[in-house]
């Protein structure tokens, strides 16, 4: 894996990473594929809308489909017919979101699998080899996400457990070898909650492990926005500028802008699906929720600002109406037009660093996307 800075603004910054299965320019959001599928879309759909890589889930690929029939099948890739990166995350966000079904120890983590109640044991090690067999092109390392707020003592403790399972996952990815042809990077995660000497503690002892890439973890979990942006500042002030830096479960249209202006080149996040199959479209001037009887007769695009599928094809009176009557279609294409806006958000950053005016582009974009009074 190569990363290359093109052009900064202040601490902004445009780059371009280099992977076996292409190139990813920064800042890049990724859609979640959390089970080998971005919810209600199609792999042409996330082609066609400028999707550069897509994330999945090593606890949930583990159960389903599993590690045998994702082995046999030639890796995730081949498997979901997607030839451009894939990322996976460790299983490390599950220690947060199934805190009911899991048990932390020393060495690992024991998962009572939320499907049939089974007990599965993920250590530093076996995580990685799972990533092994999905031949996802970054690899995140095992860690836990604290909950917030926690104590100091636990978040303390959490690092430093955290710390001592990214050295064990650095050996065993050394110690094995890709099973698909094609390099694998593993990415470490610094946490710390919201202590900023916990962070700064974390990013040294990561950083000198060298590892090709790094991520700010255990944020967008309960803490005010304002706190997120500190401490993704504090962090990111701390790992080395010619790394990729990614910001994990972040977040909001506003959320990416503020943090790309901090220094994050990656994100992922559930958000534009997941609102997107209840009715909450994001648009350049604000979100809407299509569901509502003012748009029952108004043949405009949700969003005319950028191209897309959803914008060239579909008014909003229309999209309402598949919302009215529980048609599947209307989830596909909420879907990909809050993606396609996503990915198109990102792209005009990059467009606007490159040109030295993010700093105007952004606040005039925050400002027209500001919930109305």
């Amino acid at each position: 894996m190569k990363f290359t800075v093109v052009h900064t603004e202040s601490s902004a910054r445009a780059g371009v990473l280099e992977t076996d299965h292409g190139v990813i320019e920064t800042p890049i959001f990724m859609p979640v594929g959390t089970q080998g599928t971005v919810k209600a879309v199609e792999q042409r759909e996330l082609k066609e809308m400028g999707a550069q890589i897509i994330l999945g889930n090593t606890y949930h690929l583990y159960l389903r489909p599993g590690t045998d029939v994702l082995t046999a099948m030639g890796g995730l890739h081949r498997f979901m017919n997607w030839d451009r990166p894939l990322l996976t995350d460790s299983g490390g966000y599950q220690v947060f979101s199934l805190s009911d079904f899991r048990k932390i120890s020393h060495d690992g983590v024991t998962f009572k699998s939320h499907l049939d109640g089974s007990s599965h044991f993920f250590t530093p090690a076996s995580v990685v080899g799972i990533q092994r067999a999905i031949g996802s092109d970054i690899m995140m390392v095992l860690d836990e996400c604290p909950p917030f707020p926690c104590d100091e003592t636990y978040a303390l403790e959490s690092n430093g457990m955290t710390v001592r399972w990214a050295k064990e996952c650095r050996t065993a990815w050394r110690g094995s070898e890709p099973l698909y042809g094609h390099h694998q990077s593993l990415f470490a995660i610094v946490q710390g909650s919201v202590f900023r000497h916990i962070r700064t503690d974390s990013a040294k002892a990561l950083t000198d492990l060298d590892f090709e890439g790094y991520a700010v973890g255990g944020l967008a979990v309960g803490e005010p926005a304002e706190t997120m942006y500190d401490i993704t500042e504090h962090t990111v002030g701390h790992l080395p500028k010619e790394k990729p830096r990614y910001l994990m479960g972040v977040g909001t249209p506003e959320n990416l802008l503020e943090s790309v202006e901090r220094g994050i080149d990656m994100f992922d996040c559930v958000m534009p699906t997941r609102n997107g199959r209840n009715g909450m479209l994001f648009t350049r001037n604000g979100r809407i929720n299509i569901r509502n009887a003012q748009w029952k007769s108004d043949d405009r695009p949700i969003d005319d600002g950028f191209a897309s599928y959803t914008n060239t094809n579909f008014s909003r009176g229309y999209l309402r109406h598949l919302f009215q009557v529980d048609e599947i279609l209307g989830l596909q294409l909420a879907s990909i037009h809050n993606l396609s806006f996503y990915l198109w958000l990102m792209r005009e950053a990059r467009t606007n660093i490159i040109a030295g005016t993010f700093a105007s582009w952004k606040r005039e974009t925050l400002e027209r996307m500001a919930p109305r009074t």
